[in-house]
């Protein structure tokens, strides 16, 4: 009786030791892809979180670049719109636009990554290095002047660079722009370099002062003051274009429309070449007269008149021209 009851006892706890076995087989295999699957989230986590490597930062923005419509670029320290108009600052000079803008875009400066990558290219050979002139400079009215690089022709004014920078200056700003090399600098004065911003107008200064016996150099001092080569100027007593003739000087040489500059150069250049030889080569007396008259002239005696406006023009044109009497009679062909 006994061993029957063990022998009942023995198999009872085989059972349950069979059926707990297999409960925490069954529980291990339902927890491991649980586990499986967590790992494989992080792991998505991580890859999302992990950081990027960074691009190379752009380098600082150290000005901006204003195109035009014409294709002309302008690039200043700042640019801002003020009411309707677009203005510009570069060097200490505040400008307005007036002509129309395509776009405005920064400049940056290279990063230094960049600079290290893109190293400069080598100098070229000296000698294909083209000889420059010593200066370039553009006299402004007051007495103010500046070195630049180089001078560009337009309607209104003229455009210089210097070094990247683009700057427009109104035509009534200029008093006259001067090239010199380092060979002029020693040679007279009808053979220095000068130029108006206009090589169409200088070729009209040279061809008439030749035409006539003048010193090119005195005809462009006489333009550059009369209207500052401003081809349609006009004077509160109507005098008219570049050398400002007066409308019954023109009809006695024979210009018919004083703001076409080929016609008023012609006629001013023949017209100051008759008082040179009216007053015998004498230069402030034909800058005299071509100021008042030669009927001034006349009637002080053969002599500068005594007014401040003529006397004022004789000074500053002489001054300019950088010779007495005696000198430009020895630089003006001497009276036919």
């Amino acid at each position: 009786m006994l061993n029957r009851i063990l022998q009942w006892f023995g198999w009872r706890l085989l059972f349950v030791c069979l059926a707990l076995g297999f409960a925490n087989a069954l529980a291990a295999q339902t927890r491991s892809p649980g586990r499986h699957r967590a790992r494989s989230i992080k792991a998505k986590k991580d890859a999302k979180v992990s950081p990027v490597p960074a691009t190379a930062p752009e380098g600082e923005v150290i000005g901006k670049r204003v195109k035009l419509s014409d294709g002309s670029t302008i690039e200043a320290d700042d640019v801002w719109k003020q009411g309707e108009d677009l203005w510009y600052r570069s060097g200490g000079m505040t400008r307005r636009i007036d002509r129309t803008v395509s776009s405005v875009e920064p400049i940056r400066a290279k990063a230094k990554n960049q600079i290290a990558a893109s190293p400069a290219p080598p100098d070229p050979p000296a000698q294909n290095i083209p000889p420059r002139a010593e200066s370039l400079r553009i006299f402004l009215q007051g007495g103010a002047s500046m070195k630049v690089d180089e001078v560009t022709e337009a309607d209104s004014g003229v455009w210089y660079r210097r070094g990247n920078l683009s700057i427009f200056l109104e035509r009534e700003r200029i008093a006259r722009i001067e090239r010199e090399s380092s060979d002029s600098k020693s040679a007279g004065r009808s053979e220095r370099e000068w130029t108006s911003g206009n090589s169409r107008i200088d070729g009209l200064i040279r061809t008439n002062a030749t035409r006539f016996g003048l010193d090119p150099y005195l005809v462009f001092c006489v333009v550059e003051y009369e209207s500052h080569f401003h081809v349609r100027a006009v004077s509160p007593k109507g005098a008219l274009g570049l050398m400002q003739l007066m409308p019954g000087t023109a009809s006695r040489f024979g210009v018919r429309r004083p703001l076409d500059p080929a016609q008023n150069i012609f006629g001013g250049t023949q017209y100051l070449k008759e008082l040179l030889k009216m007053f015998g080569g004498k230069l402030d007396l034909a800058l005299a007269s071509y100021n008042a008259g030669e009927g001034a002239v006349l009637k002080y005696g053969g002599k500068v008149p005594p007014y401040r406006e003529t006397r004022d023009y004789v000074q500053r044109i002489s001054r300019r021209y950088g010779s007495d009497q005696r000198k430009a009679g020895e630089k003006i062909s001497p009276p036919q």
